[in-house]
């Protein structure tokens, strides 16, 4: 089946008009109802559309055969802020066909000199902590002092149904329809800590259109979430004030990996208790070692929904920086994440080769069977099944 022009190009401005339209004027249901229709149509549009873009552009081609976009248009349409564009790169870096892979490879190459200069800030925090609200309002707040910030948005996707339903721009309406800002939401489709497998080559696209600030606000908490501080240059928290069990289990283990803790919704009746809450972080930081030797996390108390805090909260952010950019530590950082991204690519790929190879996926498969049931060590079968691996690899064409 080929997929108009038209409708390919409509299909790829689907976040500009949702942020420039149907958050402005759409009731709210309404828009949640697209949102996750969005979620729907993703897959079939990237497989139909990106299908056109791989067909060779070539003078012996019949006519109305598709046009092959070429990796100079997508650089060009990114450098001027065309966000028709980078959507549609986005789709293309998010796609899971290989011939896709290896333009998005080749497009984010050719970008890799436009791209480390945003400042990258990674948000988690519990459901119902007021994540969306918050950014919504700092990230009005950055734009409005003359930033374009771009946030990243991942939404849990559904175990059962695989859906999701990609709600973000419906609660940060402010920030969606604002010129100097880019609302992306994408599903998590199962990547631990709720990071989507695509979320680093996505900021390099963001980066790269011109937005100097990425917000990447990620799904729950756990210690998964060092998956968000190892991309980002300062990971936030944000927490609710409560009692009794604020620094147990799944919180303790948060708070140490965070460059900042902010204890949301302090408006209100919940003003003393932010407070109190946020002295007791104080102390419990106090005993911790921080991740950083020139950085001690500071507590904070802001609202998210009352606009209180968050200059001083972007303050810290900036300070964090400073700091570190004065000890060289944020080069090194900077530097250290981009080997690892490197390792997490290419272990993706040698995990793609051997699920995708049906030899290795049936050896691998009856190895399961024979280690659950006792009759093979699990060292043998890894053994076995590099072996098979090593032999695909050497005979590919």
């Amino acid at each position: 089946m080929m997929i108009p022009d038209a409708i390919c190009m409509q299909l790829s401005r689907y976040d500009a008009i949702l942020n420039d339209t149907f958050t402005r004027w759409w009731p709210a249901k309404l828009i949640l109802s697209v949102s996750a229709v969005r979620a729907g149509i993703s897959n079939s549009y990237r497989d139909l559309c990106y299908a056109r873009d791989m067909t060779t552009n070539t003078d012996a081609e019949p006519a109305g055969k598709a046009r092959l976009i070429e990796i100079e248009q997508y650089v060009d349409g990114i450098r001027a802020g065309n966000r028709a564009m980078l959507a549609r790169a986005i789709t293309l870096v998010e796609s899971t066909n290989p011939a896709h892979q290896k333009r998005a490879g080749e497009l984010l190459q050719a970008l890799v000199g436009d791209v480390g200069k945003a400042h990258r800030v990674g948000i988690t925090g519990v459901p119902g902590v007021g994540k969306s609200t918050t950014i919504d309002q700092l990230g009005i707040n950055l734009v409005e002092a003359g930033h374009k910030v771009a946030v990243l948005a991942v939404d849990p996707t559904s175990t059962r149904s695989g859906g999701s339903i990609l709600g973000d721009k419906t609660r940060m309406n402010r920030l969606a329809v604002h010129p100097n800002a880019y609302v992306r939401p994408s599903p998590t489709s199962g990547t631990l800590g709720g990071v989507a497998k695509k979320t680093r080559e996505t900021m390099a696209l963001v980066e790269a259109a011109g937005f100097g600030i990425v917000i990447i606000e990620t799904v729950g908490v756990g210690q998964s979430e060092v998956t968000v501080a190892d991309m980002v240059d300062m990971f936030l928290v944000l927490l609710l004030p409560g009692g009794g069990d604020e620094l147990q289990g799944i919180k303790k283990g948060i708070i140490e990996i965070a460059d900042l803790i902010a204890i949301n919704k302090a408006d209100g009746d919940n003003q003393k208790r932010a407070e109190r809450a946020a002295s007791e972080y104080r102390t419990a930081l106090s005993l911790l070692t921080p991740t950083s030797s020139n950085w001690q996390p500071p507590v904070l108390a802001v609202s998210g929904l009352d606009n209180r805090g968050l200059d001083q909260l972007w303050g810290q952010v900036q300070s964090h920086r400073d700091r570190l950019t004065a000890t060289g530590e944020f080069e090194a950082r900077r530097q250290n994440q981009a080997v690892r991204w490197m390792h997490d690519m290419l272990s993706d790929e040698l995990r793609q080769l051997m699920f995708g190879n049906a030899e290795v996926a049936a050896a691998l498969k009856q190895a399961e069977i024979n280690v659950h049931a006792g009759r093979l060590a699990p060292s043998a079968a890894v053994g076995e099944i590099m072996d098979l691996l090593i032999k695909a690899i050497a005979t590919q064409p």
